[in-house]
């Protein structure tokens, strides 16, 4: 193919590929379908990205026939160069479609059959998840999943829909009316993890993903009311393991519901400062260990979270380990948790430990590093309060004066 010059207006302005499936945006400019659709669904793009002219995401983007089988005519002719014909393009998904397909979707009959189908569409383009989003094809999946919650031996489908779910995200007004004609939405999420699936990680991970989404955009009043059984099952994912991301996204999910007081004690009889003590002990990803960091330093506020930190015999460690290691924003964590372990749970056991661990020379050693200065203030305060004890360790190896 090197051997052959391509007709510069075969070629996608985007990929600089050859165009398989050509459309015209209003513009006036053709793009391979692919590349534009993904540049104004995935990307949020709205501009024309020739004429730089506003090209907004609902805009229509007209098959161009005469050029694809133009293409398709150089193909055939040029075959002796190792050239492929494109194939003809299958007519892209429309809303009427889709409300054809969600019209039979609650017969019984036929519900696996196009719950398949919907997970196929939503893979195969970006034009196709937009018109499955504005058909609303989340709603309808989560009621699915919401129908089979607790209802043994029916399982099948969860996998299709939660992949769905993965691609095609709920909008807040959708949302705020699902909950109210139905209250099972988050409980039929979390039932999902003890379901017994064959590619039970895949799922799980989706299953989370979708919680997350959902959570982030939830009110108030859902967040504050979660129940207990929401957070050990929580609890549960990060013990039994998922893929990263899905570490990530159940992580996240407490950090967004930390700002209740309720939920940190939720999450603290759930177990959840043990297993994240627990999980930061793998080495984790920065990001991870950030996430990790700010939800115990929420737990750490209540009196049952820092009882939970003090009596893990690697929490002070661990934690304390990691300053100067991985981020600005994890020091500001580290750093808060052990003024409030110092403050408030500062036994004479445990200033020992923060010796024999070496979180005491790790905040000598942040007094005479290059970083924020409110993190030396606040590092100095946790040595001023227990100078006496601290300031005749042999093993420092540093001598500081908080004063």
């Amino acid at each position: 193919m090197d051997d052959i010059e391509v007709p510069q207006y075969f070629v996608c302005p985007i990929s600089l590929q050859i165009m398989q499936d050509p459309v015209t945006a209003i513009t006036g400019i053709t793009y391979d379908r692919d590349s534009i659709e993904h540049w104004l669904f995935q990307s949020k793009n709205t501009t024309c990205p020739v004429t730089k002219q506003p090209l907004p995401r609902d805009s229509e983007l007209t098959p161009n026939h005469t050029l694809r089988r133009l293409i398709q005519a150089w193909c055939t002719e040029n075959a002796s160069y190792g050239i492929d014909r494109i194939p003809t393009p299958k007519p892209p998904l429309d809303k009427a479609q889709v409300l054809k397909l969600l019209k039979d979707f609650w017969n019984p009959k036929l519900q696996l059959k196009i719950i398949r189908k919907i997970e196929f569409l939503a893979t195969k383009s970006e034009g196709n998840r937009k018109y499955l989003v504005d058909a609303g094809v989340a709603k309808a999946m989560l009621l699915f999943i919401a129908n089979r919650c607790y209802k043994e031996g029916l399982v099948d489908g969860l996998e299709e829909a939660l992949s769905v779910l993965h691609f095609v995200r709920i909008s807040s007004e959708e949302l705020s009316l699902l909950f109210m004609e139905n209250d099972q939405i988050i409980d039929s999420l979390t039932w999902v993890f003890g379901c017994k699936l064959q590619n039970q990680i895949s799922v799980s991970t989706h299953a989370v993903l979708v919680l997350k989404s959902i959570i982030q955009k939830a009110n108030s009043i859902v967040l504050e009311t979660l129940n207990p059984d929401f957070f050990k099952k929580l609890v549960g994912v990060l013990r039994n393991g998922v893929t990263q991301q899905g570490t990530n996204a159940a992580l996240h999910i407490m950090l967004d519901a930390c700002p209740w007081g309720r939920n940190r004690i939720k999450m603290v009889d759930a177990g959840a400062v043990y297993e994240l003590i627990e999980l930061e002990f793998e080495a984790p990803e920065k990001k991870t260990t950030e996430l990790i960091f700010g939800i115990l330093f929420h737990l750490c506020s209540c009196a049952d979270g820092r009882a939970q930190f003090v009596s893990h015999k690697g929490g002070i460690f661990v934690v304390s380990n990691r300053l100067l290691k991985v981020s600005p924003s994890a020091d500001d964590r580290v750093v808060l948790i052990l003024s409030l372990i110092c403050k408030y749970s500062g036994t004479n056991m445990v200033l020992q430990e923060m010796l024999e661990v070496g979180a005491v020379y790790r905040l000598c050693t942040l007094l005479q590093v290059d970083c924020a200065p409110y993190l030396k203030d606040k590092a100095r305060q946790i040595l001023r309060s227990h100078y006496e004890e601290w300031k005749k360790c042999p093993c420092l190896g540093i001598s500081f004066h908080p004063r």
